[in-house]
């Protein structure tokens, strides 16, 4: 073979592995619980995909900044949407949102980077309604300050806000507010503050609702609130490591305006447009993504496409996690049955893991983990499906007389032998009782999952919640709910066979 034939074929050996490499690209795109950041991951998801040479995964709302940025660094996620000022602040910890190249600088040490601005910008800021701002002659923030009766105003801020280094706290402190806010999901402070239930709410300059509720947007006159141009979050090795997708993320750059992303807000929070389909319509054009359409109602929402994965998303969850609750709980119930030392213990920490909140321990579970998804909501489940085990375990163990232990005793049976076919037995349906409790425990926590992208009924929800969709909620809590009567009429069925006469024939 001469040497131009071998260069032909080692050209093509090198386009075709390009291309194997190129197939095997994969990217996981993570986004925070709100409308605008469903939207951008979800653009961004289907950029990658356009490609035809990657393949995207979108992980939707995953709770706040701090539970994206763990999952980034850990590699559970590669890239998210975010604000220059949320990560310099917030993040970063710095005093002011510095030049791109330097606030690149800064995130290197943490093995990350930004792209080039989408194209907008999405402040924080505070709003009322337009009726009671000329009540109180209120304009800008500075004229909270001014009311002696400022206690009369009502503040309800997300909770993120409340505990942001650029939110609540330094705002207060800049403007000299005396203010008591109540912490209030952002999707449902529209309505509080539309009920007349706040007075205030934080808001985003992007919102779609502003108008729908006829807000006022109060001018921040002090200029306490930083730049917040739209972003994307990745992490470094992404270029090297998925080119092909890297190259389609960087051309959303400059690609959104302010009124676009208004436009695609509204068309998600009050046409009741899909995340998935809004973000297909901007891919269209402008003009699709104003086109509206009724919002689908809760028959509709409820027997969706996507039905079938979250109910097996949702089964996995809870026998998942309930299998490893009843492995570790009944030995320690067992154990606290046995052991007058040891019961205080074992009862008084499954009763701690209990009250821990769901979302604290999530988080606490990504950062030693070091990923989302599946993995640290199962952990987090079966924790929480503990106590009742072991309570009924014991309990029923308890419950069984010295006499029947005896009497296996003197039949020659070891301790072993005893617990297994005589006291075990007895005690199953105080267990069992046990177990349906923490099944049905499991299938309300479990929607709790969905904010570290676990899938499950809980993902309805979630987005039902970003954009005040109360069908789409439903949607979410109604299968949930004939999910845990089935569990529960299934273990009533097998506690009855245990009960009745004829089953010990």
């Amino acid at each position: 073979m001469s040497w131009a034939a071998m260069r032909v074929v080692a050209g093509i050996f090198a386009l075709l592995f390009a291309q194997l490499a190129a197939a095997g690209e994969s990217v996981t795109v993570g986004s925070k619980r709100f409308t605008e950041s469903y939207i951008l991951g979800e653009i961004a998801a289907q950029r990658v995909r356009a490609t035809g040479g990657a393949t995207a995964t979108h992980k939707q709302g995953l709770g706040n900044t701090a539970i994206l940025f763990a999952a980034l660094k850990s590699g559970a996620i590669d890239v998210y949407p975010d604000y220059t000022g949320t990560l310099a602040f917030e993040l970063l910890g710095l005093k002011a949102v510095p030049p791109l190249p330097d606030l690149n600088a800064a995130l290197a040490a943490h093995g990350l980077a930004v792209s080039a601005p989408l194209g907008f910008g999405n402040s924080y800021a505070l709003a009322m309604t337009a009726a009671r701002a000329r009540e109180r002659g209120i304009a800008k923030i500075s004229d909270l300050a001014k009311h002696t009766d400022l206690p009369d105003l009502r503040f309800g801020l997300s909770a993120e806000f409340l505990n942001r280094k650029d939110g609540w706290p330094a705002l207060r402190a800049a403007y000299g507010l005396a203010a008591q806010p109540a912490g209030l999901d952002h999707g449902l402070a529209y309505e509080a503050i539309k009920g007349g239930r706040i007075d205030v709410m934080d808001v985003y300059t992007t919102d779609a609702k502003l108008g729908r509720y006829g807000l006022t947007v109060l001018a921040d006159d002090r200029a306490f609130f930083p730049p917040y141009e739209a972003v994307l979050v990745y992490r470094a090795d992404l270029p090297s490591r998925a080119p092909a997708a890297f190259r389609a993320l960087q051309s959303m750059a400059g690609g959104i305006s302010a009124e676009a992303m208004i436009r695609m807000n509204a068309a998600a929070e009050l046409d009741g447009k899909p995340f998935a389909q809004v973000a297909a319509d901007f891919a269209g054009g402008a003009k699709a993504a104003t086109e509206t359409q009724e919002r689908p109602g809760v028959l509709q929402r409820l027997f969706a496409a996507d039905i079938w994965r979250l109910t097996l998303e949702h089964c996995v969850l809870v026998f998942a996690a309930l299998a490893l609750s009843v492995g570790a709980g009944v030995p320690l119930g067992v154990w606290a049955a046995r052991s007058k030392a040891a019961r205080p213990w074992i009862l008084g920490v499954a009763g701690v893991l209990q009250t821990i909140p769901a979302l604290a321990l999530l988080a606490f579970l990504i950062a030693a983990m070091g990923r989302i998804g599946l993995a640290p909501a199962v952990i987090a489940l079966f924790l929480y499906g503990l106590l009742p085990i072991v309570r009924n375990t014991e309990a029923g163990l308890a419950g069984v007389t010295g006499g029947m232990r005896r009497a296996g005793q003197a039949l020659g049976l070891h301790d072993g032998a005893v617990l297994r076919l005589i006291e075990l037995p007895l005690a199953l349906p105080s267990v069992l009782a046990g177990v349906k409790i923490s099944a049905v425990i499991n299938v309300g926590t479990a929607t709790i999952a969905a904010f570290i992208g676990a899938g499950g009924y809980g993902e309805r929800i979630v987005a039902g919640l970003a954009v005040s969709d109360h069908a789409l909620m439903l949607a979410g809590a109604i299968p949930a709910a004939a999910l845990a009567l089935a569990i529960q009429g299934l273990f009533e069925m097998a506690e009855r066979r245990l009960r009745s006469p004829t089953s010990t024939m």
